[in-house]
């Protein structure tokens, strides 16, 4: 249902492209990890994979099972919540790799949150979290890297600046652009298997960037 709805809607407000470097719907049983540069990619990016054949389980914030009518849609897909800092933290990974062995594709932002900037531009990932590779070791599912790339013109800045950008998004329809890389898979410790997955959606990124139309429009 997520991934419906994110279909329909993001059209709506802006001009969706997608690219892959492999034919048809991601392997089940795979993992696909994102850049998170604002809070309407995840819509892109479930947009973008639905346009391929895939509608992942998502792991998220766990506060959002807490919004009213959110909570629901998220629960009824099976999605996964993420209670970082907590005692329950643990519990995501576990629910994933049930998941992802149960021939679930699973989306995960390995950076585990959002940007600092106020401004509409695009920016290469930051460092990323470890919990993707211990996922993909715990699990053995291949990485998917994706690069998403303008959703930052859809929602950024401060939350006037937020409400005004999805206010105006249909009028404005800007471009944006999703890129799904190769499958890899992340061998070594958990830094070199966690710098090896930044390296390759960085890439991603970079392709979804020169792709997009009118990438020099901030």
């Amino acid at each position: 249902m997520l991934s419906r709805i994110a279909s329909a809607l993001v059209p709506v407000l802006g001009r969706l492209s997608v690219s892959s470097e492999v034919a048809g719907p991601v392997a089940p049983g795979s993992i696909v990890v994102a850049n998170h540069s604002s809070l309407a990619d995840p819509g892109v990016v479930l947009a973008a994979l639905r346009r391929v054949g895939t509608e992942p389980v998502v792991m998220a914030a766990a506060g959002l099972w807490r919004v009213p009518g959110l909570g629901g849609v998220l629960r009824a897909g099976g999605h996964i919540p993420v209670r970082r800092g907590s005692a329950r933290a643990a519990e995501a990974l576990d629910a994933a790799a049930t998941a992802l062995a149960e021939g679930r594709v699973v989306l995960i932002y390995g950076e585990g949150g959002l940007p600092k900037r106020r401004d509409s531009r695009d920016a290469a990932p930051v460092a990323f979290r470890t919990g993707l590779a211990r996922l993909a070791a715990a699990s053995g599912a291949p990485v998917v890297p994706l690069g998403q790339c303008g959703a930052r013109r859809l929602s950024s800045g401060g939350t006037a600046k937020q409400v005004a950008g999805f206010a105006t998004a249909p009028l404005r329809r800007p471009s944006l652009h999703v890129h799904l890389g190769a499958p890899i898979r992340l061998a070594g410790d958990t830094s070199e298997a966690t710098a090896t997955a930044h390296l390759a959606v960085t890439r991603a990124w970079r392709t979804a960037e020169q792709r997009l139309p009118d990438r020099s429009v901030g």
